[in-house]
């Protein structure tokens, strides 16, 4: 597979397009290198995506800590040269990795609050994506994080303060005009207990790992977050989306 391209190719194409400044002549060059680059560019970035998937996949089973530039290499079947390619170490494989989860985040939590019926609706879409990726994560990632890698931990905390404050802060206002929350809640306030209370999951001082079930414990969590919110027509709706959650679960292991 052709992972480059020389400046000679582009040089070469140039002079042609020099010598023959006919607009058929530029046309042509142009195409042709155009179709050059795009050509290489694109097993480039493909092969890029590929170590990001894969290192992601690794750190969110094992850990970062744990995962080595050779494991993430051997796991590709490529070369551990290939990946220092396009990261100069795993620290910047990490950040890569950070930045992309932080930006799927953003996207998913904009698809709830658009597709949802209400703030109760938003939060219980939130709580079944994050008990999905919760089942498949080492609850050592935000240790490790923090204890490893402070640039990437800064940016993951950059964007717990600030998006994820926001969103949490717009779900209690939408909630309260909707009555389905109460009148009287410190939006403020709530929003910061909410965004520590999410996180209290991964204090092993407090839910020890091997006695808690990590995805368990987060859902658990949060609708303690959503009853102690709800006005007593939001809890009648808690019970609602409660009871489908069951009915769900029930269908999908018959199936």
């Amino acid at each position: 597979m052709c992972l480059f391209i020389g400046t000679q190719t582009i040089e070469i194409l140039h002079f042609i397009f020099v010598l023959n400044k006919t607009k058929n002549s530029f046309f042509f060059a142009e195409t042709l290198v155009t179709k050059k680059v795009s050509l290489v560019l694109h097993p480039i970035m493909e092969v890029k995506e590929r170590i990001l998937e894969k290192a992601a996949d690794l750190f969110m089973r094992y850990g970062i800590r744990s995962i080595t530039m050779d494991e993430i290499a051997a796991q590709l079947a490529i070369s551990k040269k290939t990946i220092y390619q396009f990261f100069t170490d795993k620290d910047e494989i990490v950040e890569a990795v950070v930045t992309e989860e932080i930006n799927k985040n953003e996207d998913e939590c904009e698809r709830f609050k658009q597709f949802s019926d209400d703030a109760l609706h938003e939060i219980f879409l939130a709580m079944d994506k994050m008990e999905e990726m919760m089942n498949s994560m080492n609850p050592l990632i935000m240790y490790d994080l923090e204890k490893h890698h402070p640039k990437s931990f800064k940016r993951f905390k950059n964007h717990k303060y600030q998006f994820m404050y926001s969103v949490i802060k717009a779900n209690l206002e939408r909630g309260i005009l909707e009555e389905n929350y109460r009148s009287d809640l410190n939006v403020d306030v709530v929003t910061r207990h909410r965004i520590e209370s999410a996180f209290m999951s991964f204090n092993q001082d407090v839910f020890p790992h091997n006695k808690y079930k990590i995805s368990e414990l987060c859902y658990e969590l949060a609708v303690l977050y959503l009853y102690s919110i709800t006005t007593s027509k939001g809890k009648k709706l808690i019970e609602k989306y409660l009871t489908e959650r069951k009915k769900q679960i029930a269908h999908e292991q018959k199936v």
